[in-house]
């Protein structure tokens, strides 16, 4: 079946797909997400290492640089990884690590803030032109079919403009709750874009329609009680989400099996940071504004270095949709204050 190539700011063109050729389980992914996604052959690059680890030493990331730098493009602006393991370099999540270069400053011990990233809330359509950043997501889920079944999923997303909903939920849990303080912002700012609903508990469940799912726990109860839409975004602020196989707390990849396009968490202790998880408003303006995936989630992320983005990177369910803004045609945010939101004065999706 033909699939049109996908116009999106970041695109099928200048997506390049990052290739273990050490792991069997990586190649088949990345022989299955060219074909789903017509991605050149000159965009398939061949990296060479130990696939049966979690992480990666600084050292071992230095020669992948190198292996990389020779063989990347200039009109490369993201970046997708085709494995399931490694998801870490040292104090950083593989995916920062391919977008930034490794760097301490993107790394704290104890509760301390990361270096900012200029990519945030950006209106940037070529990230590595204007701020030598390659966005990246990992293609991974708790099997290879589930992978599969993951592009299958994020290719169906395409302009299909889904009626669904977005679910914020105020939870029980003080020290993950803390994105709750953006909630009133968001259905005032966005609601007239889709229904929102600010839900007082720990999880929801029986909900057919959801295309976007932001909480703060341990755990997500119900997952599976849940139909999430084609191209939906799901995360939970907890502190190694990221951790992907064998974590003590709920992995990530636990979205993707229920049936999320697109999902985020830390490789290593990050503290409540806002400035370290998505912001949901930010995330979902992007989105609805016809940003691809990876475009929409990257831009709503102040800091981060130890955060992992896992999922379809190329799902644009919302391409052609526009949202005005204020009059100067961006979407201001500070992440000081939810005060410091600046009010739109017109709103419009055509």
């Amino acid at each position: 079946m033909f699939v049109e190539p996908i116009q999106a700011d970041i695109n099928n063109q200048t997506l390049a797909v990052l290739v273990n050729s050490n792991d069997m389980e990586s190649l088949e992914i990345a022989r299955h997400y060219q074909k789903a996604r017509l991605i050149p052959d000159s965009n398939i690059i061949y990296l060479s290492f130990n696939p049966n680890i979690e992480k990666l030493t600084e050292a071992e990331f230095k020669k992948l640089e190198i292996q990389l730098k020779e063989k990347v493009k200039d009109k490369v602006q993201a970046y997708v990884l085709a494995w399931r393991k490694p998801w870490r370099v040292d104090c950083m999540s593989i995916t920062s690590a391919f977008s930034l270069g490794y760097s301490k400053n993107y790394c704290a011990k104890a509760c301390k803030p990361t270096q900012s990233v200029a990519y945030f809330n950006s209106q940037s359509k070529q990230p590595y032109v204007d701020y030598k950043i390659r966005p990246s997501m990992m293609l991974s889920a708790s099997s290879v079919e589930g992978v599969k079944r993951l592009i299958d999923k994020g290719v169906l997303a395409d302009y299909s403009r889904p009626l669904g909903r977005a679910y914020l939920l105020d939870t029980g849990d003080k020290q993950r709750n803390v994105r709750s303080i953006y909630y009133p912002k968001i259905k005032n700012m966005l609601g007239n874009l889709l229904s929102i609903y600010t839900v007082k508990a720990d999880a929801i469940r029986n909900k057919s329609d959801v295309m976007f799912y932001f909480t703060g726990s341990k755990k997500v109860e119900w997952l599976y009680e849940n139909i999430f839409l084609p191209g939906a975004i799901a995360d939970h602020l907890t502190s190694t989400g990221g951790r992907l196989f064998m974590g003590g707390q709920m992995s990530v990849l636990k979205w993707i099996d229920a049936g999320v396009t697109g999902t985020y968490g830390t490789v290593v202790e990050p503290c409540n940071f806002l400035q370290k998880f998505p912001n949901p408003v930010i995330a979902m303006q992007k989105y609805l504004s016809g940003s691809s995936l990876i475009e929409a989630y990257w831009k709503s992320v102040q800091m981060p270095g130890q955060g992992l983005f896992v999922g379809e990177p190329l799902a644009v369910p919302y391409k052609g949709c526009k949202v005005r803004l204020n009059r100067q045609g961006v979407f201001q945010y500070f992440a000081n204050t939810i005060d410091n939101f600046v009010e739109r004065k017109s709103r419009n999706c055509y």
